[in-house]
């Protein structure tokens, strides 16, 4: 079409066409002409033929990697997998071999039983000790070989230990996708050598308890023949034989009945236990008991003492375990295992009860064969326990306090030379508790000892003159002396050994503003009393005496009361550091290494003590002891009377010394010191 009157300009060749310049210039183009396209090269397509190729062959390694056969898995997860489920028990849990149609979780409790009877269900372990390399075979299978640890608690300290081992198989993959591990099963992966049918079988041998023996070798706790008495129901008569046997034993009316009861209740077969009489007690009737039809005697031995009764709350007795010590043993106790259940027979078990032999053997499949030991531990027995008791003064003690069946009483004796704890005996009213070494009861005027040595201490003599007034008052509270108090022993100026001799409460008090609390405390441990026992060997205390009080609880730890507490064994040990010079450790199970070489802790000097024994010497010339005048070989002694409740009510203590014996009566109740446990004391010194 015309542009401003003039013809439009053809292209040039190659389809470039330049634009009209403006004014209508139709002249050749203005600017560098245009660039001609490249002709074709043979290098491109070698280019692009190239690139085919290579993703060809990368397509065909993909396919190759995607249909590759999956790796071996590492047989050391397979192995412990195989090791746990063992350990369960239940080793079909685990791709197994078999050449067998019997099951391996079957089989495994076959073998295993008694032995998982006697460690327990959860005591055996498992463990892998190692797993070969892998052996690769034709189409992807492999081999591996596992060692298994196996460990078995059989004993207190000592393990079955053994090694099997296991041959580890290899499938190869399936469909694609990676095999599991499998192993061989047979017997010999439980025990090795052990065969199709055989089981392992478990005795356990009971080790001798040891005896409980005196310094000088007495047996005083040893292996007694005993029958236990029952009633047996599978025997004629059984129906009628608790009314005879108890008619025979001289029960009373409710205990036949309960026997009678529990035999009904029993099954057909049961034997019921009535009671165990030691051979040859004279006690009861056994030949009569045995003439009853359906009652039965079956003998035995048990660890007793020599004869019923004897120090039993200090010695202790022996019986079957209760499930709280299985419990807390952590395996070293078995059910129906003998420990001791109290007293020293507890305190001192393991060394008593020794340890159980154990024989683990192979039971042949077929009856006629040989068995084979697997494992074997001897049995240790029991080590005797030395104690310091004397037979014939403990059965003196028990026999002196015969006559208190309704309160808790205790006689405890020492040797001062030794620390020898020669008796430690509880009377009836304790039931069966250790008065003896575990009361604890305020030591009334017992502790006048400890108050005469702080007030020594601090410069009183046997001569010094005290005030002993028929009262005293300390911030409010009014003290007086016990009832009956001789008015000759009262005045404003009475020597310390009379008011010693007298126990006079006021003529104590009266120096309360002289005498700290803590020099209490010291004068009170120097004598034994409100220490840690440290040679002792059994359970004991030794009271208490605190270092603080407020003005009338200090007022009253001098005369024995307030927040002061003492146990006999703690005031017998008074009594015997008086006589011996020194402070004195007492001793009941007899120390060895370090503890028999080291000295008696505590200050009490000689001097102390000669003029505490001459203050005690007074009160049996002179004083509320005068009972004991007659006993041979008295030195000294000390009465007390502690009020307890309503003030109406005292637990009474005597405290006494002869030649080389330190004693201390005590009894829960009764009238005064002097009046109640002196004539018990009497008896105790003097066999009468």
């Amino acid at each position: 079409m015309p542009v401003d009157g003039h013809a439009p300009v053809p292209p040039p060749p190659g389809g470039y066409a330049a634009p009209p310049p403006s004014g209508g210039y139709t002249g050749p183009p203005i600017g560098p002409p245009p660039v001609p396209p490249a002709p074709p090269r043979k290098g491109r397509r070698a280019l692009i033929i190239t690139s085919v190729v290579v993703l060809l062959l990368a397509a065909g390694a993909g396919v190759w990697y995607l249909l590759r056969p999956p790796p071996i898995p590492d047989p050391a997860p397979a192995a412990d997998e195989l090791a746990a489920a063992l350990q369960a028990g239940t080793p079909a849990d685990f791709p197994l071999v078999l050449d067998t149609s019997a099951s391996p979780d079957e089989q495994y409790a076959a073998v295993f039983e008694q032995l998982v009877a006697a460690v327990g269900e959860d005591a055996g372990t498992v463990t892998v000790q190692s797993v070969t390399p892998v052996q690769e075979g034709d189409g992807g299978t492999a081999t591996a070989t596992a060692t298994l640890a196996w460990t078995w608690p059989v004993a207190t300290e000592e393990a079955w230990e053994y090694e099997t081992v296991a041959q580890l198989t290899y499938p190869g993959p399936t469909d694609g996708e990676a095999g599991a591990w499998e192993a061989a099963w047979s017997p010999g992966l439980l025990v090795p050598g052990l065969e199709s049918g055989e089981r392992l079988a478990v005795e356990r041998t009971e080790p001798v308890r040891g005896d409980i023996v005196t310094t000088s070798g007495e047996t005083l706790v040893g292996l007694t023949p005993v029958h236990h008495v029952g009633i047996d129901k599978s025997r004629p008569g059984w129906d009628t034989a608790a009314e005879q046997l108890g008619n025979v034993l001289d029960f009373d009316a409710a205990t036949t009945a309960d026997i009678a009861a529990q035999v009904e209740a029993a099954g057909s077969q049961a034997f019921v236990e009535v009671i165990t009489i030691r051979e040859g007690s004279t006690e009861y009737d056994f030949d009569a008991a045995m003439a009853i039809p359906g009652v039965v005697g079956i003998p035995d031995e048990l660890p007793l003492a020599i004869e019923r009764g004897f120090a039993q709350a200090v010695l202790g007795s022996v019986g079957e375990a209760t499930a709280e010590i299985v419990e807390e043993s952590e395996g070293t106790i078995r059910a129906g295992d003998m420990v001791g259940l109290s007293g020293l027979q507890l305190a001192h078990d393991e060394q008593l009860r020794g340890v159980p032999g154990v024989a683990v053997t192979i039971e042949p499949a077929e009856e006629g064969g040989e068995a084979r030991e697997a494992f074997t531990i001897e049995q240790q027995d029991g080590e005797p326990l030395t104690v310091s008791l004397d037979p014939a003064i403990q059965q003196r003690a028990e026999a002196a306090l015969d006559d208190f069946g309704d309160l808790a009483s205790a006689i405890v004796a020492i040797r001062p030379s030794t620390g020898q704890v020669l008796a430690a005996a509880s009377g009836p009213g304790s039931e069966g508790y250790s008065t003896a070494t575990l009361g604890q009861y305020p030591p009334g005027s017992t502790f006048k000892i400890a108050t005469s040595l702080a007030m020594i201490r601090a410069g009183t003599t046997p001569d010094t003159t005290l005030p002993c007034t028929p009262s005293i008052t300390v911030e409010g509270r009014e003290f007086q002396n016990v009832p009956g108090f001789p008015q000759s022993g009262l005045g404003d100026a009475v020597p310390f050994r009379s008011v010693f001799a007298n126990s006079c409460n006021t003529a104590f008090i009266s120096q309360h503003s002289a005498i700290s609390q803590q020099e209490l405390h010291d004068a009170a441990a120097a004598l034994g009393l409100g220490v840690e026992l440290t040679v002792f060997g059994a359970a004991g205390a030794m009271g208490d005496v605190p270092v603080e009080a407020t003005a009338t609880e200090h007022a009253a730890t001098m005369i024995g009361q307030g927040q002061v507490l003492a146990t006999p064994l703690a005031i017998a040990t008074v009594g015997a550091s008086v006589s011996a010079g020194h402070t004195v450790s007492p001793w009941l199970v007899e120390p060895s290494g370090e503890e028999a070489e080291a000295a008696p802790s505590g200050d009490l000097t000689a001097d102390e003590a000669a003029m505490l024994r001459d203050l005690m010497g007074g009160v049996v010339q002179q004083g509320s002891a005068s009972v004991l005048q007659d006993v041979p070989g008295i030195v000294g002694a000390k009465t007390g009377t502690a009020q307890f409740g309503d003030g109406t009510r005292a637990h009474v203590w005597m405290v006494a010394i002869t030649d080389d014996l330190a004693a201390v009566v005590f009894i829960e109740e009764g009238e005064l010191g002097s009046t109640t446990a002196g004539p018990v004391m009497h008896e105790f010194l003097t066999g009468s």
